[in-house]
């Protein structure tokens, strides 16, 4: 073997791992749990979480409503400060709820988390939902729980490739678009041209919304966010303000170096029938 080359990676006896996660899955009763576990998990996920010796524990829910002042989205110049704030206050509110409750079932991490946001004229409302885990077997308390929102299966992924998830990293901005004077407005009336005021609103929030989560992933002490989700646009009760939020998954590597994954080929039986006509099978 070539001096400082790594070892070939074992292939995975997938059909030993599915017995030992379903051998582990029927005698979780006798672990002295007071009450049966509760997930969204599907039977794969959790079959996969087994498969890398975690287990499910139950759902936990963090909700936070942050009320936004009077006249805030009259209009107006730059930042809509209130509004951005409102946002973050509630996401950073309604994880630590989440942090908390993922602790007193004795959880380590939520993975799975479901994200609702709403922003409304007078306050934003903000719902995290998700399924603790923690590895098989251990009863202590994690002084250090994490957020996902990956599905157990990438989580599961993750954490045989040698990375960790560390918290979920979000980020928000609300921004006016600059008003048209009365004779641009009516002359873009009837005219294809670019609304350039939106467009810069929206670049606008953007770059604040990016920099605030790429802060808070730094603060999670991450070194990276994978599964970012966005949504953007203008209000529905305020067409001249613009908005724009983003959060995923902050990840930092724990093991020596990066654990190579050995792809395997998977046919899915589940797939839904296409419909087809059979004369379009024919040649010319």
């Amino acid at each position: 073997m070539i001096e400082g080359a790594s070892e070939p990676t074992k292939p995975v006896d997938v059909r030993a791992e599915m017995l030992r996660a379903v051998h582990a899955l029927s005698n979780s009763g006798e672990s002295g749990r007071s009450r049966a576990v509760t997930s969204d998990l599907s039977i794969d996920e959790a079959l996969l979480l087994h498969s890398i010796g975690w287990e499910p524990v139950d759902l936990v829910y963090g909700v936070s409503l942050a009320s936004v002042p009077i006249g805030v989205w009259n209009w107006g110049q730059g930042e809509i400060t209130a509004a951005s704030y409102a946002h973050n206050l509630a996401f950073t509110t309604a994880a630590a709820r989440l942090n908390e409750e993922c602790a007193k079932v004795g959880g380590h991490g939520v993975v799975g988390v479901r994200v609702e946001v709403k922003v409304l004229r007078h306050h934003v409302d903000i719902s995290l939902i998700g399924t603790a885990v923690r590895p098989v077997g251990v009863t202590a308390t994690s002084s250090d729980v994490f957020l996902s929102d990956l599905s157990a299966r990438d989580f599961s992924l993750l954490m045989t490739a040698g990375w960790r998830p560390v918290g979920l990293a979000f980020g928000a901005s609300f921004v006016y678009a600059p008003r048209r004077s009365a004779g641009m407005a009516l002359k873009q009336k009837t005219q294809n041209v670019e609304l350039t005021n939106f467009t810069e609103a929206t670049y606008s929030a953007r770059e604040s919304a990016m920099e605030r989560m790429q802060r808070a992933a730094i603060t999670l002490r991450g070194s990276g966010i994978v599964e970012v989700k966005v949504t953007e646009g203008p209000m529905s009760f305020a067409r001249h303000a613009i908005g724009f939020a983003a959060w995923g998954t902050a990840v930092r590597l724990e093991a020596s170096s990066h654990q190579y994954q050995q792809p395997q080929v998977v046919i899915p039986l589940d797939d839904a029938i296409l419909q087809f006509e059979a004369t379009s099978l024919r040649g010319p």
